[in-house]
């Protein structure tokens, strides 16, 4: 079972920005989509972003498009959310899965591994 571990989160004041890094050990995120998820305290987890297992396909939910970035290195089995432009409504846990499929959608059902999460408080 491979395990997800996330790392990069913190305090940021609005319009920061963070970058989180999720390294995954005892298997490979090669084959999978992977993504980020996020959960504000009361609110249900909800989907941040998603990328398929060679890059090519992206989604991103409405309310991060054009701040948010997501990437994958294959190579050291390791994935990213580069948060930019950062809002306090963007303060929550994130948490990285893997283990999708591309054509189920970036949905929290679709992924069966999932680290730890990380705390983002955007706050002044």
């Amino acid at each position: 079972q491979v395990q997800l571990v996330e790392s990069g989160g913190g305090l940021v004041q609005p319009g920061g920005s963070l970058r989180l890094s999720c390294a995954a050990s005892g298997g490979t995120l090669d084959y999978y989509t992977i993504g980020w998820f996020r959960q504000a305290p009361g609110k249900e987890r909800e989907p941040v972003s998603c990328i398929s297992s060679r890059g090519i396909s992206i989604y991103y939910a409405d309310s991060v498009k054009g701040r948010f970035t997501i990437s994958r290195d294959n190579a050291k089995n390791t994935m990213y959310l580069q948060m930019n432009s950062l809002k306090p409504e963007d303060t929550a846990v994130y948490y990285c899965a893997t283990g999708g499929t591309w054509y189920r959608g970036c949905g929290v059902t679709n992924f069966g591994s999932w680290g730890q999460g990380t705390q983002v408080t955007v706050s002044s």
